[in-house]
C-alpha cells in the first residue's frame, strides 16, 4: 500500500474524544502568536480551498488581528469541486458562494482582508504545483511567515499546496509553517507519521476560540446536507469539533 493510500480520508475519522485523551498534545512545546509572527513580519496564509485558512490557523489569525500584525490570505482555488454531481451546489454557485463565505469568516476573526484569489482548479493543484510555486514567488517577500497545509496532509490539493509553498518560501527567504487539517482525520494519537518532533502548540484564548467557531460556521455550504445527492456535510462533525479546540498545532 502506498503512502497516499495510508493517509486516505474516509468516514468520520479519529474522534476528537480520542485526541483529547492523548497526553502527547499537552506535552507539545507552547509557542505564542508574537513568536510565530515577529513585529514587522507579514503573516501570509495560503489556503488550498476556502475554509482551510480558518480550519488551519483561524485562532492564530484572530489573535494576530488583536495584536495588529499584518495578515494576508492567498486563496489557491475557489473550492468549486466540493459538491461533485450536485444540482443544489453546481460549480457556478460554489464559485460565487465560497469566496463570500471566506470573506465573512475572516471578518468573524476580526480581519478586514480581501484574499488574493489565484483561481486555480479545485482538485487539480498537483499537476500545477510548479505554476503555483511561481505565482507565490511573485507574492511573497523576505521575512514573511507562510502558513499553509502540511505536505503530508492526505488531501492531494493540501499536499501540493504545501509543496509549492515550501519551494516558494525557500526561493524568497520566507519562513514556512505547516498545519495539519486532514492529518487529524486519518492519523491516531501517537501516530509516528505525524512529525511530532517539529510540532508546537499554540494556545488560544477564549475570545479566539469563540471567533474561530463563528468563522467555521460562516461556511454554510460545507456544513449542510446536500438534498440533491443525499450526501452529508463536506465538513464532518469531527472536523468541526477539532476546530473548537483551545489550541492549534503547527509544524515548524
Amino acid at each position: 500500500m502506498d503512502a497516499v493510500a495510508r493517509r486516505a480520508i474516509r468516514g468520520d475519522g479519529t474522534t476528537e474524544a480520542e485526541w483529547s485523551r492523548w497526553p502527547g498534545l499537552a506535552r507539545l512545546p507552547a509557542i505564542a502568536p508574537k513568536e510565530l509572527v515577529p513585529a514587522h513580519a507579514r503573516c501570509v496564509v495560503v489556503a488550498p480551498h476556502p475554509d482551510d485558512e480558518v480550519l488551519s490557523v483561524g485562532g492564530l489569525l484572530a489573535q494576530l488581528a488583536d495584536c495588529g500584525r499584518h495578515v494576508e490570505v492567498i486563496a489557491v482555488t475557489d473550492g468549486t469541486a466540493s459538491h461533485r454531481g450536485s444540482t443544489e451546489w453546481p460549480v457556478e454557485r460554489l464559485a460565487r458562494t465560497r469566496p463570500r463565505e471566506s470573506l465573512k469568516a475572516l471578518q468573524c476573526l476580526g480581519l478586514a482582508v480581501e484574499p488574493v484569489r489565484l483561481g486555480l482548479p479545485d482538485g487539480g493543484i498537483k499537476a500545477l504545483r510548479a505554476v503555483l510555486a511561481a505565482r507565490l514567488v511573485s507574492l511573497l517577500r523576505p521575512g514573511d511567515v507562510v502558513f499553509t497545509t502540511w505536505r503530508q496532509d492526505g488531501h492531494p490539493d493540501h499536499e501540493a499546496t504545501g509543496e509549492a509553498c515550501a519551494l516558494a518560501a525557500a526561493s524568497t527567504g520566507a519562513r514556512l509553517a505547516e498545519v495539519p487539517v486532514w492529518g487529524w482525520h486519518w492519523s491516531r494519537p501517537g501516530d509516528m507519521r505525524m512529525p511530532w518532533s517539529h510540532a508546537f502548540r499554540l494556545p488560544l484564548n477564549e475570545d479566539a476560540v469563540r471567533r474561530k467557531r463563528a468563522a467555521v460556521n460562516a461556511f454554510t455550504s460545507q456544513l449542510r446536507r446536500d438534498a440533491s445527492t443525499g450526501s452529508g456535510p463536506v465538513l464532518r462533525a469531527t472536523t468541526v469539533q477539532r476546530a473548537a479546540r483551545p489550541f492549534e498545532v503547527i509544524f515548524l
